[in-house]
């Protein structure tokens, strides 16, 4: 596939492929994962933190990223990435499964965490793994890496990867679980970019090399009156100025498959081993068409990641009607309610770009319509993720 065509698809629906990430499919690569993949480093996963000298000053001389890496120097956070089974055992599974691909390779951890790709990486025969840590998680996953023997394998450094000096020229992989809310949240892949455009040879390997986002709409009406319509009158008071607030705030749950009306849009697909750093940013339009007659209150947003240089294609999906992961989905709730017949459909755009004051937060904006029998509407609405 052409790059442009890669990083600019839209389709009105998902359309099926090896991976089996489509939405009509309650089938999803991620179980298979789950069965066949090696036990023993089964609870080892970790978060992997990026780190970008970005961000506007809060307090002093901290600035939003300092407070970003502080958040990730608990070992909480980690603990909840170790045990989401589908993103840990999905990478162990890359890794275990297909050790051509990092015999006597340099490998590039890109946010370490705790080392746990490292870890995978090391134990499927690379040559050497560099495990790249801002936060003071950093101390620990040395530690880590002494407690089982691969000090000789992996070496730990700790800072920022626009800082750091890696001590080779070029690596053969880089691996990194970079991915955030709603896919760009935290503006983490920003980082694995630099770290692609600065260290990797040519042809070398991006893990994983493709996300795609996907959006699809639901009835919520019992949520949404409790979380959003709760501040049209408490205890006799208008308070509806926070019930904007709260509106402009996409929710970060898990949504039952039973709540989906339409079918699932692919908005956007990045080939992270070929996109340039504006390519994160994006407009792409949608069309969500009923399948049942209904109301929609909200549009949410999910995403997919594959590994497609590995023997047999590996990826999982954080969908609805996948099994569920730490990143849930994203739920933007509408200032209208549709009421939707049957083949109706609702139209319009989603522009996605990092925050300009805080790059790590993510702007969006919904523009969306719906002209049918009972319901006609033609709208835009600001989100934020912060």
């Amino acid at each position: 596939m052409d790059v442009n065509d890669s990083l600019n698809s839209t389709s009105t629906t998902d359309k099926p492929t090896k991976i089996r990430l489509e939405c009509e499919d309650d089938e999803y690569i991620e179980d298979e994962i789950i069965e066949e993949a090696p036990t023993e480093c089964s609870n080892l996963e970790e978060d992997s933190v990026m780190c970008m000298p970005d961000g506007s000053a809060i307090d002093g001389d901290k600035t939003s990223a300092d407070y970003y890496f502080d958040s990730y120097s608990h070992f909480g956070i980690h603990e909840e990435m170790l045990k989401d089974a589908v993103r840990t055992k999905t990478y162990q599974s890359v890794i275990y499964k297909n050790p051509f691909l990092f015999k006597d390779k340099v490998v590039l951890d890109v946010g370490a965490g705790t080392g746990i790709l490292s870890l995978f990486c090391a134990k499927a025969g690379a040559k050497h793994v560099y495990a790249v840590e801002c936060s003071s998680m950093a101390d620990m996953a040395e530690e880590i890496v002494k407690l089982n023997n691969f000090s000789n394998v992996i070496t730990v450094l700790k800072g920022k990867i626009e800082e750091i000096e890696l001590p080779v020229a070029q690596v053969d992989i880089i691996i990194s679980e970079w991915m955030g809310y709603f896919l760009v949240y935290e503006n983490m892949l920003n980082t694995v970019l630099y770290a692609r455009d600065k260290w990797l040879v040519k042809d070398g390997l991006v893990l994983p090399d493709r996300a795609s986002l996907h959006l699809t709409a639901i009835e919520d009406a019992d949520y949404k009156e409790d979380k959003i319509e709760f501040w049209n009158n408490v205890y006799g008071f208008d308070m509806s100025c926070i019930r904007k607030q709260a509106l402009s705030e996409p929710l970060v749950d898990t949504v039952e498959q039973k709540q989906i009306v339409t079918n699932c849009q692919l908005l956007k697909t990045m080939d992270i081993s070929k996109m340039a750093l504006e390519d994160a940013s994006f407009t792409a339009p949608f069309k969500l068409v009923a399948e049942r007659d209904d109301y929609i209150h909200a549009l949410v947003a999910y995403f997919d990641v594959s590994f497609t240089k590995c023997h047999k294609l590996l990826g999982f999906s954080t969908g609805p009607k996948s099994r569920a992961t730490h990143w849930k989905q994203t739920v933007l709730y509408l200032e209208d309610v549709l009421t939707i017949c049957q083949g109706e459909a609702v139209v319009g755009t989603m522009t996605v770009a990092p925050n300009k004051k805080n790059p790590r937060d993510v702007d969006i904006m919904l523009k969306y319509s719906l002209n049918g029998r009972h319901c006609q509407v033609s709208r835009t609405q600001n989100y934020k993720m912060h």
